[in-house]
Parts: C-alpha cells; sequence; structure tokens
C-alpha cells in the first residue's frame, strides 16, 4: 500500500517542481526577450541594416538568457514593414522546456519513453513601437549672470552652457542622419531669453504681429490724444489710430503703431549752416536800450535719419495667452478685425521714453540746462507741454521732434529697444542635414549674456516654437504619431523683474517697475488697476505689493502654471538648474520650481523611490553640466525608439 501511495505523491512533487522550474526560464525569457526588442530598436534607429539587426538581437537574447539554454530557445524577428519610418518591431521567443523528473513518473505509471520525453513548448512576444520623430526647443537663460564662472570648472556659465548645447546637437545629429526612411526625423529650435525673448525683426509684417495696434497692450503707456494740433492729429477708428489732418503731408491717413513710431522717430544726421545767415541776438540791454550782452545764431539746413528700428522682442500676452499656445487672431491680415481676440497678437515691445531732458532747443548759451529727473530709461526730449511724470511719458508729441545731431550719447541699451538683449529665435531646423545642425550651433554660439531672468516667458515660446500653429509653424500636427515635442529650460537663477530704485534710479512716472516684457506695473492693463503681470495670479499675489520679491513670486506662479499646461498638451518638459544652492532661499525656490515643472522619464526611475519615475530635472554645476546634457541626450534617444 505504501509504494502505490507514494506513486501519486512523487508525480505530484515532479511536477510541482517542473512547473516552477519552468515558469523561472519563461521569466528569464521574457526578460531576455524585452531587453533585446529594446536594444535592437537602438540599433535600428541608427541606421543598421536587416541583416545586422537580426544578428544583433540574436546575439543581445542569448546573451541575456543567463542559465537557460540557448539551444533550446529560439528567436524570430519582425522588422517593421511601413517603409516610411516606424512601426512595430516584433520579437518571437520560443522555448522548448525539457522537464526534469517528469519523464521519469511518466514512464512508471506506463507511458513510453518517447511521449514521456516530450518538451513542453510556450511562446513569449515583445513589441516595441518605434517613434519617428523627435522635436526639441533648447530655451536657455542669457541673463546677465551667466557671465559668472561655473562652480567647479574654471569657465564662464555661458560657454559651458554652449558647449553642452552643441554636444547635444551633435550627439542627436549623429543618430537622425543615420534615418532614411522619415523626413525630418530629428529638430531643434532655441529660444534664448532674458528679460525677454526676440522673435526677429524679420517677423515684424507677420500676420501674428499687431501690426494695427489692437491688442490692448500696444497702447500701454502711448496716448495717442496727445497729437492734436489742428493740422496734425490723431483719430481712432475701428480701434486703430490714424494719422489725421494736411500736416501729415503723404502720411495722412496712415495707421500709428509702434512699428509706425519706429519709422517716424528721426535724427539729425547733417547739420549744414547756412552762407550768410548769421544774425546777432541781444541777450541784455542797456538802460539806453543798446545792446549790453549778445549771442550768435545761424540758419541751418538739416537732413534726417532713423533713430531705431524694432530689433525684434516682443511683450508678453495678457493672461491667459501668456501661459497658453492660443493661436494669434484678431487681426486683418489674421482672422480679421472684429473677429478674434486682438490680445492674443504680439506686440512689438517699444520702451517709451520716460521723464527727463537731454538737449538744448535753442542756440541760447544761457538756456538752462536740461533737467534729466534720473529715471532708468530717459532717451528723448519730453514735450514742454506736459506737466506730471505719468504725462510726460504717455505724450506723443515728443517723439514727432527730431533728435538733435549734437545731443548727448545715451548710456548702452537705453531707448525704444531696452531690456531687448537677446538674439532672435531659431526656428525648429533639421539637424539630419548638416547645414541645419551647424545653423542651430552657430546661434548657440552667438548668445551673449545681459539683462534679466523671465523664465516663464522663454518657456511659453519654446513651446511655441515645437507647436504647430503660428507664430512658428515648422512643428508637426499634435496629432500625428510617433513624434516628441520636448522644451529644455535651463537657467542659473530666479526669474526677476525690478523696481527703479532696486537698481538706484527714480520713478519719475510712478511706473512702479522698470520696463520689460510685461511693461509697466502701472498704469494697470486696459483701463483697470492692476498690471498686467499680476493678472490670473491667486491670492498669494499681492497685487500691489511694488517689490522685487513679489515679482519673482508672481513670475514663479506664472510658471507653475505654464508648466501644467504645457503638460497638458503633451509637450515633454525638461528642466536644469545651473549653479543653484539649496542653502540659499531664493536658489531654492527656483529649484523646487524648476523640478515641480519637469516631466517624468518615461524610462528611468526616481533613485530615493523606485516605484516612482525621476523627474526630468538636472540641478547642475558649472563642473557637471556637460555629464548633465549627455544624460539629457540618452533620455531623447529613448525616446525616438519606445511608444
Amino acid at each position: 500500500m505504501t509504494v502505490v501511495a507514494m506513486v501519486p505523491l512523487m508525480g505530484g512533487l515532479a511536477i510541482a517542481v517542473d512547473f516552477t522550474e519552468m515558469n523561472r526560464e519563461k521569466q528569464m525569457v521574457t526578460n531576455a526577450l524585452d531587453a533585446a526588442n529594446f536594444a535592437t530598436a537602438r540599433r535600428l534607429t541608427e541606421g543598421a541594416t536587416d541583416d545586422q539587426l537580426k544578428a544583433y538581437a540574436l546575439d543581445f537574447f542569448n546573451a541575456n538568457l543567463n542559465d537557460v539554454d540557448p539551444a533550446s530557445a529560439t528567436l524570430n524577428v519582425t522588422l517593421p514593414s511601413n517603409t516610411s519610418g516606424g512601426g512595430l518591431l516584433t520579437m518571437t521567443a520560443q522555448l522548448a522546456y525539457k522537464p526534469y523528473f517528469y519523464p521519469a513518473f511518466a514512464q512508471l505509471v506506463g507511458k513510453s519513453a518517447t511521449d514521456a520525453n516530450q518538451r513542453i513548448n510556450f511562446n513569449v512576444t515583445s513589441q516595441v513601437r518605434l517613434k519617428n520623430t523627435l522635436e526639441v526647443a533648447l530655451v536657455l537663460d542669457n541673463s546677465g549672470s551667466m557671465t559668472t564662472l561655473g562652480t567647479g570648472s574654471g569657465q564662464k556659465r555661458i560657454d559651458l552652457l554652449k558647449t553642452a548645447s552643441k554636444q547635444l546637437v551633435d550627439t542627436l545629429a549623429q543618430q537622425a542622419v543615420m534615418i532614411k526612411q522619415v523626413d525630418k526625423p530629428v529638430q531643434f529650435g532655441l529660444v534664448p531669453f532674458a528679460a525677454s525673448v526676440n522673435v526677429g525683426p524679420a517677423n515684424g509684417n507677420a500676420s501674428w504681429m499687431d501690426t494695427e495696434g489692437l491688442s490692448p497692450v500696444s497702447n500701454e503707456n502711448f496716448d495717442w490724444s496727445t497729437l492734436n494740433a489742428a493740422n496734425k492729429y490723431a483719430q481712432q477708428t475701428n480701434g486703430i489710430w490714424y494719422k489725421r489732418g494736411t500736416g501729415w503731408g503723404s502720411e495722412e491717413g496712415q495707421m500709428l503703431t509702434r512699428f509706425s513710431l519706429y519709422r517716424d522717430m528721426k535724427v539729425v544726421t547733417n547739420h549744414e549752416r547756412v552762407v550768410n545767415s548769421k544774425r546777432v541776438v541781444c541777450d541784455e540791454y542797456n538802460s539806453n536800450n543798446t545792446c549790453k550782452r549778445s549771442h550768435d545764431e545761424y540758419d541751418y539746413i538739416d537732413s534726417y535719419g532713423p533713430f531705431a528700428s524694432w530689433q525684434g522682442c516682443v511683450e508678453a500676452r495678457p493672461y491667459p495667452y501668456n501661459v497658453n499656445d492660443a493661436s494669434p487672431s484678431g487681426g486683418s491680415a489674421n482672422t480679421g478685425t472684429g473677429v478674434g481676440d486682438p490680445a492674443t497678437m504680439f506686440v512689438p515691445m517699444f520702451a517709451p521714453d520716460e521723464p527727463g531732458n537731454h538737449w538744448k532747443l535753442t542756440q541760447d548759451p544761457d538756456e538752462a540746462a536740461p533737467v534729466t529727473y534720473g529715471a532708468v530709461n530717459s532717451w528723448w526730449n519730453d514735450d514742454p507741454t506736459s506737466s506730471t511724470g505719468q504725462a510726460r511719458q504717455r505724450n506723443m508729441a515728443k517723439y514727432f521732434q527730431p533728435r538733435p545731431i549734437d545731443a548727448p550719447a545715451l548710456p548702452a541699451g537705453n531707448g525704444p529697444n531696452y531690456s531687448c538683449t537677446t538674439n532672435p529665435i531659431t526656428p525648429l531646423t533639421d539637424v539630419s542635414v548638416a547645414d541645419g545642425a551647424t545653423a542651430i550651433k552657430a546661434a548657440i554660439d552667438l548668445m551673449q549674456p545681459n539683462g534679466g531672468t523671465n523664465v516663464p516667458e522663454g518657456m511659453a515660446w519654446g513651446w511655441r516654437v515645437v507647436s504647430s500653429g503660428e507664430p512658428f509653424t515648422q512643428g508637426r500636427r499634435e496629432t500625428e504619431k510617433g513624434n516628441d515635442k520636448v522644451v529644455i529650460v535651463l537657467t542659473d537663477g530666479a526669474n526677476t523683474y525690478y523696481t527703479p530704485s532696486s537698481l538706484g534710479y527714480s520713478d519719475p512716472a510712478n511706473s512702479k517697475s522698470t520696463y520689460a516684457s510685461y511693461g509697466y506695473l502701472n498704469p494697470g492693463y486696459n483701463g483697470t488697476s492692476i498690471g498686467r503681470m499680476f493678472m490670473g495670479t491667486s491670492g498669494a499675489i499681492g497685487q500691489f505689493d511694488y517689490s522685487n520679491g513679489n515679482y519673482t513670486n508672481e513670475l514663479n506662479e506664472q510658471m507653475a502654471t505654464l508648466c501644467n499646461n504645457a503638460k497638458a498638451a503633451n509637450i515633454m518638459v525638461m528642466t536644469v538648474a545651473l549653479d543653484l544652492s539649496t542653502s540659499q532661499a531664493s536658489d531654492k525656490l527656483a529649484i523646487n520650481a524648476l523640478k515641480s515643472c519637469s516631466s517624468d522619464s518615461r524610462f528611468r526611475k526616481d533613485p530615493t523611490d523606485p516605484s516612482k519615475p525621476a523627474k526630468l530635472f538636472w540641478n547642475a554645476t558649472g563642473a557637471s553640466l556637460s555629464n548633465d546634457f549627455k544624460e539629457i541626450g540618452n533620455e531623447l534617444s529613448n525616446l525616438r525608439v519606445v511608444g
């Protein structure tokens, strides 16, 4: 009886042992198959031939089987059949498992040796969806602090950034050039940012620019009604200001806009004295009515030239358009006047002349010296009819008086392009073509640090660069499968917006801030009491707290909203903090903001919590920046092969 009872017990034990071992080997085969599929997908994007790919897959599969006998496992590789690129890379492995104990048990109960020694076959399949294309916007800090030496490097931060960025472009370009199946497999764009962003002066007539002055932003700090001479005045019709009156000559009927102001401002380029035009002007008389003191005056023939041209920087749109990718509408060249929202249009920066005078108006040597008032950006003479500081700043008649040939030179950066310090955006460019990669790297080399820091404005333009809609339309449609849109943001400091007093200047117009991409904080936006930069903020932001710290907090809020909106639109956000210290409160806030802004990695796990994905954030130093950008390159390479 004992012998009879042992037979089923031995059979059950044999089956249990074999079942456990079979599952273990099956898992090993599955792991080896997944690893081989991913590795082969990487090789495919590098341009390997079909035969090379199949041989590589088999070698990688066998090498990762561990103690599973390769002779018992076969591999079948099905390469993508889509000749236009992308598709599925499918691998199937068959394991012929040979039981250890079951054959002996089977013969014990009467099975033939042939039946007892049959192998158990099972199949495992793995698929990787190949990505065709990648679109990357490099949003890089060009603020003045980037001239500082990078920690542990001995080089300026801007130079370290240039080197690391160009290496990243080269890495992806080398992979892209091997892909022959798809057009523009990898594209890079560049957004240098500081206190503002430059879209390029060549876009002055683009349909998405406010060329008619319809946006409420266009007329901030500009009171066109001060052009009110009887024969030379301004008149508003359907929201657009026009030149009216015979005093305008051939220009009558033309629009008055920021663009027209750049054209209308003149400087005397040649001041030719008229022969025999000397006249004596008496300055003081004797009691007998004879001249006691006099000076000579002359007539002159002047030639005029342009004073300044728009350099390409634009103002930030009002909320909510500053934190989204809404298409520009509301211009006659776009959706038509009266259609859409003019606030979505992009407005050229024009820093108003702040109160103060700089040159004399007569040839009288006794004329009083001009009063400057100590404003940050006073660059033209005020109109004499203006009284208060704000009226002096908003008066438009002054811009139509020419600047004398002998007017004192302006400080560097002052004028209507104040706060426009960066080079223009480089739109998405195909780096699989040598000329494209060269163009992007050349634009990186041209970056020069100068100005403040407005990370959300830079990032917003990074989103617009990879977007398929205006203003830049090089990006693929958002609905196109197999394409990733990535924005990489690097900064070395907190967001900044400044009060004049914090920079050592006065504020005679009560503007509450220096001029930058959000204009001034006072007067409020579009007839309200709230500055444009404060629109859409939470109760944590004091809308009448005019301090640098509050300005930074406000920009941080905007950045958080922008990041959430971008990620919700399937934009992958990678962020890099350069030389920021967690021991400094302002730096720590910036680090936390950048980390929160970043997307989750699709491949790496958080080293402190493997149950969570790693954040696509790097807290870099000058010494580590190159390696950190190599990690970014690996992430971007992986995006191109895994769905």
